[in-house]
């Protein structure tokens, strides 16, 4: 008498494992995309806070803030910091404004624009209205009413 197994899987059975994997793939991508977008968000509330650092160390060396235009530059040419971060989904630079009168800034403005509704920085940060006296140098105030900009001041 010959007995015989029946050995592997049917066409159905690989079928519906690849649907369920594929399933669970798309899931586990949809999740995995919101955390890159709180990461992302993340690094530019500690690259803000960063700049704010420098631009404090360069205040207490120069007795202003740099204008828009040098900003970048005095801050890594003097030392205050090795390289002024950009965002990370971008590459573009932070938007910033000194704030005062001709070339001396006594103050400034600094902000990013994060992708998540609702991220807990929001509610602390200054969500400031244009201000008058932009320094000599460029740099454009904001105007207070993006709803996601991350935005700073001394």
């Amino acid at each position: 008498m010959k007995t015989s197994y029946k050995r592997g899987f049917t066409l159905i059975e690989l079928l519906v494992v690849i649907a369920i994997i594929g399933i669970l793939s798309s899931v586990v991508l949809a999740s995995l995309n919101s955390a890159r977008k709180k990461g992302r968000d993340a690094r530019r509330v500690a690259d803000i806070k960063q700049i704010q650092l420098a631009l404090e160390l360069y205040y207490d060396a120069n007795s202003n803030y740099p204008t828009a235009a040098q900003y970048a530059a005095n801050l890594v040419s003097q030392g205050f910091i090795s390289a002024v971060p950009t965002d990370p989904l971008t590459l573009a630079s932070y938007s910033y404004s000194g704030l005062g009168s001709g070339t001396t800034c006594s103050s400034y403005h600094l902000g990013a624009t994060l992708e998540t509704t609702g991220h807990s920085a929001l509610s602390a940060d200054i969500d400031a209205a244009a201000s008058a006296g932009i320094c000599t140098g460029g740099g454009t105030d904001f105007d207070g009413t993006a709803a996601l900009v991350y935005d700073v001041k001394p």
